[in-house]
């Protein structure tokens, strides 16, 4: 989606800026025309030929170089700009912006852009936390502009605290998350992903194959969308989606409440975590021993989430997640209609490319009613998409 996009890659004087090529290399790879201005304590860093080589074209450097059209660079720059993000951020640029100072390249292009400008601040831990950066943090913010936190461990300069520069998959994503139409603006969607795990003794648990990929692709298309998301997860492996509102989880009960308690502030809740529906009656409180004789564990049921949001739900558009390895249709019909459903997403997990652990899915909507809309394979991103177009649909019909 970034094809054709125009975007400003601002480059500070930071030890990070060595990290923005990686940035660049990418919004490159993925089709936009990116146009890198370096302030002059950034040249000390990298050289504008690093730049000038990933972006395909010359970096900029001089507010006063002239233009070869004998146009004004900054105005041009700003003007033809869907985006403005500077990476690394420094405490210095952010300093001149939020007091309104514009005195070299980079500055008078933030001042004359009318496009978002996302910051993504790197210093040392220090630096970060003194009270006039984060004054001006939160000026700018107050002001529209639109940050990615930095992250937190081992600096540059061997202190340890937050002030990394946030990981380039983050950043990236912020980026296309501000690129993306905000057809859900004002809009707070509520997405369950992963598994859970039930304990069955301090080392062992019960849990499922669920890897997450699907929820975590809902929570991050939604918030592309500009939708106010929370994210309730079970254990998993990946990195939360930039932007949402985390929430980890490990047992059923614990989503059950997290979930339940944030329903009435939600507008749509879509259901993709796979819970466990038994949990052991007792979980032991030392490690089981292996002894020669078999092992029986008793289970209980956990409570029903899905039916429970069914019982309490009233404007909200209510979206549940079905994995089934037989009489699939049956099954999601039948399921549609006990848990009071809007749109039921049932898939055969036995199916290459569908299921648990892919990056594609092959998936049926279900609808109250019965009707049934089979869609092709496709990665789990694209399907998200196609999940949120259903729901604005249905949100569309309810009013």
């Amino acid at each position: 989606m970034l094809t054709g996009k125009s975007i400003i890659v601002g480059v500070t004087g930071g030890i990070a800026a060595f990290k923005s090529a990686q940035l660049v290399s990418s919004l490159y790879s993925a089709g936009a025309a990116v146009h890198v201005v370096m302030t002059r304590s950034a040249q000390e860093f990298v050289t504008p030929l690093t730049f000038s080589t990933l972006s395909g074209q010359p970096a900029h450097t001089d507010l006063f170089a002239p233009p070869p059209d004998g146009s004004v660079q900054h105005i041009n720059l700003a003007t033809m700009a869907d985006l403005v993000v500077v990476a690394p951020a420094t405490a210095n640029i952010l300093g001149k912006v939020a007091c309104g100072i514009a005195d070299d390249l980079l500055s008078t292009i933030i001042m004359a852009a009318a496009c978002p400008v996302l910051f993504c601040p790197a210093m040392n831990v220090n630096m970060y936390e003194n009270k006039v950066v984060q004054r001006n943090i939160s000026t700018l913010k107050e002001l529209g502009y639109h940050f990615i936190e930095p992250g937190t461990g081992r600096l540059a300069c061997g202190a340890e605290g937050r002030g990394r520069l946030a990981e380039i998959e983050l950043i990236y994503e912020g980026i296309e998350n501000l690129l993306w139409e905000k057809d859900m603006r004002g809009v707070t969607v509520l997405v369950t992903a992963g598994p859970t795990a039930e304990s069955l003794d301090p080392v062992r648990y019960l849990t499922n194959r669920s890897s997450g990929k699907m929820g975590y692709a809902l929570a991050r298309a939604a918030a592309r969308r500009g939708a106010n998301v929370i994210l309730v997860s079970g254990p998993t492996a990946l990195k939360p989606p930039a932007g949402v509102e985390y929430v980890p989880v490990e047992t059923a009960g614990q989503m059950y409440d997290a979930v339940t308690g944030r329903f009435q502030a939600a507008d749509v809740v879509i259901k993709a975590a796979a819970v466990a529906d038994y949990r052991p009656k007792q979980a032991a409180g030392l490690k089981i021993k292996k002894t020669p004789q078999s092992l029986t564990v008793e289970l209980e049921k956990n409570l029903d989430i899905l039916a429970e949001l069914g019982r309490r739900k009233g404007r909200q558009v209510l979206v549940g997640f079905a994995a089934e390895t037989h009489d699939l249709e049956q099954y999601a019909k039948d399921k549609v209609k006990e848990k009071n459903l809007d749109l039921l997403v049932a898939n055969d997990v036995t199916l290459p490319g569908a299921g648990f652990n892919t990056d594609t899915n092959i998936v049926t909507l279900v609808y109250p009613g019965g009707g049934t809309i089979p869609l092709p394979q496709m990665d789990k991103e694209a399907l998200a998409h196609r999940i949120l177009d259903r729901v604005m649909e249905i949100r569309k019909e309810q009013r």
